[in-house]
Parts: C-alpha cells; sequence; structure tokens
C-alpha cells in the first residue's frame, strides 16, 4: 500500500509545473556562468592563486573545476529556494485547495499519508541535485578541457586531484548534496503540516536558512557555529580534503539526519492535531 502512496504523490508532484522551475532556473542559470566564465578574465585570479602554490594553471583550468566552482553559488542560493517550495506545498497546498480531505476519506493514516508526502519529497530533491550536478559538467565539458581537478574553498579546501579522480569525488559529493536538499525540503515540509498557506511555509523554511547563514558570518557566533544548520551543509566540500576528515563528517551527517528526523516528527504531530475534515 505505501507504493501505492508514493507513487500517487510522485505522480501529483511531477505533474505540477512549479516542479521544474528549479531544473529551468539551473539550466539559466548554468549558462550564464560559462558565458562569464568564456568571455571574462576570472581565469587570472585562479592562474595566479595554482601558480603561487607551485602548480601548472593549465592542467587544472578544466570542466571539472569550472563545474564545481558553477555548483557552490547554486547551491548557496538556488538549491534552497526551489526544495522549501516544493516541499512547503506538499502538504498545505492541498489543504488549500481542499483536496486533503478527499484524500482522508481513503483507508490511508495521516501518518501514512504524511509519510509517502516526505519520501516523494526526498526522491524529487535526489533528482534535482543529480541534474544540477550532471548538467554543470556537461555544460561546462562543451566549454573547458578535461583535465586535473582544482578545489579551493577559504578555510575548509585547497586541493588539486588528477580526472579520474575529481571525477570520483564529485559523483561522491552529491550524495551529501542530496542530504542537504532533504534537510531544507523537510524544513519547509515541516510548515507546511501547519495551518498555513504554502507561501509562508516557504518563506518561513527560508527565513530559518537565512538566519542560520547570517549568524554563521557573524564574528560573535564563531564558537556557536556548530549548532548553526548552515555550517553542517558545508560538509560536502570536505569530501575533496586530503586526508578527509571523517569525524567532522560524521558529527554533520548525524546531526543533518537528526534535524531531517526531528522536522519531519514534528511536522507529524501538527498534522495529526488538525482538523481537516470539518
Amino acid at each position: 500500500m505505501f507504493y501505492q502512496y508514493l507513487r500517487n504523490e510522485l505522480w501529483k508532484l511531477f505533474g505540477k509545473k512549479r516542479t521544474y522551475i528549479g531544473f529551468g532556473a539551473f539550466l539559466v542559470g548554468q549558462n550564464a556562468m560559462l558565458l562569464m566564465f568564456h568571455f571574462t578574465h576570472w581565469q587570472e585570479g585562479v592562474e595566479k592563486l595554482l601558480q603561487g602554490n607551485g602548480y601548472i594553471p593549465t592542467e587544472y583550468v578544466s570542466a571539472l573545476t569550472v563545474a564545481l566552482i558553477m555548483l557552490i553559488p547554486q547551491i548557496v542560493m538556488l538549491m534552497p529556494l526551489y526544495t522549501a517550495l516544493v516541499g512547503g506545498d506538499l502538504v498545505a497546498k492541498e489543504a488549500e485547495d481542499g483536496t486533503l480531505r478527499m484524500i482522508l476519506c481513503r483507508p490511508i493514516s495521516r501518518f501514512q499519508l504524511l509519510s509517502a508526502k516526505w519520501a516523494a519529497g526526498v526522491i524529487f530533491s535526489a533528482i534535482l541535485v543529480l541534474v544540477l550536478g550532471a548538467t554543470a559538467l556537461g555544460f561546462a565539458r562543451c566549454w573547458f578541457p578535461w583535465k586535473g581537478m582544482f578545489v579551493f574553498a577559504p578555510g575548509m579546501v585547497f586541493n588539486t586531484l588528477s580526472a579520474s579522480e575529481g571525477l570520483k569525488l564529485y559523483i561522491y559529493c552529491h550524495l551529501f548534496l542530496t542530504m542537504n536538499a532533504s534537510v531544507i525540503l523537510g524544513l519547509a515540509f515541516m510548515f507546511s503540516c501547519f495551518n498555513m498557506k504554502p507561501a509562508a511555509a516557504t518563506i518561513l523554511a527560508l527565513t530559518f536558512l537565512f538566519v542560520n547563514l547570517v549568524m554563521e558570518g557573524i564574528p560573535f557566533f564563531e564558537r556557536y557555529r556548530e549548532w548553526l544548520l548552515t555550517h553542517h551543509f558545508q560538509v560536502w566540500l570536505l569530501v575533496f580534503s586530503q586526508p578527509t576528515p571523517w569525524e567532522r563528517v560524521a558529527e554533520s551527517l548525524c546531526v543533518l539526519f537528526a534535524f531531517s528526523l526531528t522536522s519531519f516528527l514534528v511536522g507529524a504531530a501538527a498534522f495529526q492535531a488538525r482538523d481537516i475534515k470539518s
């Protein structure tokens, strides 16, 4: 029965036009960045950084390097927006349209319904991240050669990799990005379980993330960064470190998993207490 519920939720989710807004935005953003990379002098800064550390710049200005550079702003700005948009719609939109009462007339418990909706949201998050990474690498390969990979994140990672090793880690990091997207979607999903409009659920989720991001950038909160959700979102970049800080990775994954589970349970408890059928 759960498979049937999940199939129906996926059918409804991918039948909505707004579900595909994020995919279109990623394609437009990636091509805009590639045009800027190709027709501007952005490479000069990267080349100086590599030369200053004893590397040959021409070996690392590649499709893999450019794809990773394109991912970072889209992950910070676009991915939270479109996952929260879908998460805020999962329950609140059907309650707003009045279809939720009809669904609950079927032999299905509220917890089963929420589980199917949440699972559909996680599948959407995985597909969104997969498309984001694949299109970034595919478009970058059209403009740049297939060579080694250079990874630089201030205070976190500075590393050069061969093309084969870089591709392996590039694929691997998308598992962690899927976790990040699922957490954001789950946060908006939790708010949508309350009695509010879909837009309100999306805005509340984005506000929570924005507050975490702002606090992380304030020096006073440096000692409390482990309590901020956005700090643990950075774990996907740590896979490019050598050696990989597995303790930090495991800690962040545990925090993200616990936060995702908590948001689902809070949303389920709020949904159980709602009077929808009246």
